[in-house]
Formats: C-alpha cells, structure tokens, sequence
C-alpha cells in the first residue's frame, strides 16, 4: 500500500480549509476552531479505546482510520500534514525508544 491515500486526503483538507462552513464536515470543523478539533480528536481516541476492548478487529480499524483522520483534520489546520509526521517517524527509525525519549527538550 502507498502513501497516495495520505497526499489526497491532505489535498482534500487543504481544499477544505477555504470552503464554507456548509459545504462540508470538514470545512465546519475549520470554522468552528481549535475546541471543536480537539474535542473531536479526543472523543475518537475514547473510541480507539473501546474498540480495542471489545475485541472486534474491523471495528478498530474502522475507530482507528476515524482517529487518524480526525488527527488530520488538527494537522492541517495548524498547517502540517502526515507528511511531517512521517518525517519525525523516519527521524526516530532505528533509535531506541529509550534514547529517544531521553533526547527530548
């Protein structure tokens, strides 16, 4: 599997940013700021949780892509992408979690 889904989802978000408020999901979520991602990022989260608890395996998949959709959404509307994620990822490849941790300021 490619990365392609990552670039046009973060295409899409990025086309969302100027569009009206009623025109989208995502675009409401833009309009509504920071509280209204944030709450939304927690709250599927909570649902990753569960999910993992229940045992079913689709369902988190399906509770997981939601998390990191909606973690796309607060990426892009601090003006980052999962290509910077993927680059702090590829950062830390091969470096102890150990030591990567004791390397944070």
């Amino acid at each position: 599997m490619s990365n392609d889904i990552l670039q046009r989802l973060a295409e899409t978000l990025d086309a969302r940013k100027q569009a009206a408020p009623e025109s989208s999901y995502v675009a409401k979520l833009f309009s509504k700021g920071d509280d209204a991602i944030l709450k939304k990022v927690i709250e599927e989260a909570g649902e990753v949780l569960l999910a993992a608890k229940d045992g079913d395996r689709q369902h988190l998949v399906y509770e997981v892509a939601d998390l990191w959709f909606h973690c796309m959404v607060l990426l892009a509307h601090k003006g980052l992408s999962a290509a910077d994620v993927l680059e702090e990822l590829a950062r830390r490849e091969g470096v102890s979690g150990v030591v990567e941790k004791a390397n944070r300021k």
